[in-house]
């Protein structure tokens, strides 16, 4: 009996050293990125991605908790901008500011998340016109820390992230495809 226990040990350490050396080769840093043609100006879709206080209507965070507490600060849009979020395990907890407001072509925004991790990135929004639409480009991206690099051994970072970019375009399309 204690041989069969010594075993299931030893093969548990093999599979958690595996693991954890399978982790450090991956990236130190990632980037999820998503696009979307938008049958409007860039005129028409960046004001509702400069202004924080629109994102309710749009962005795929804004429904998975109604009681979601927020905060916004500095400019009322564009550089300097900001929001805070409290909700729960659905949204944790963080802030954003917008660092660089080129109007109507790109944003960038510095993305502190506090909770359920701790989490410091960069979020970027360019338009592109092409003809008659507008190509938006949801884009984020930062340090992978350890801990991240175990996370991705299992959880695919770019399809459960991008899936949410992916969400949201879409419904920042058909939020401005109607004005």
């Amino acid at each position: 009996m204690l041989k069969a226990i010594a075993v299931v040990a030893i093969v548990l350490a093999a599979g958690i050293a595996a693991v954890l050396v399978f982790a450090l080769t991956k990236p130190d840093t990632f980037r999820v990125e998503r696009s979307l043609a938008v049958k409007a100006p860039a005129d028409t879709i960046y004001p509702v991605v400069a202004d924080f206080r629109r994102w309710t209507a749009w962005s795929p965070y804004e429904g998975r908790d109604p009681a979601m507490r927020r905060a916004f600060g500095g400019t009322a849009q564009g550089k300097g901008a900001t929001y805070a979020w409290d909700g729960n395990n659905n949204v944790g907890a963080g802030h954003m500011e917008i660092l660089e407001a080129n109007a109507p072509s790109r944003l960038r925004i510095k993305l502190d998340f506090e909770r359920p991790f701790e989490g410091h990135n960069n979020a970027e929004f360019t338009f592109v016109p092409q003809g008659d639409a507008t190509l938006v480009t949801w884009a984020m991206s930062g340090p992978a820390p350890f801990l991240s690099k175990v996370m991705q051994v299992f959880i695919n970072m770019d399809s459960m992230i991008g899936k949410d970019f992916e969400a949201g375009l879409a419904s920042l399309k058909k939020l401005t495809e109607k004005q």
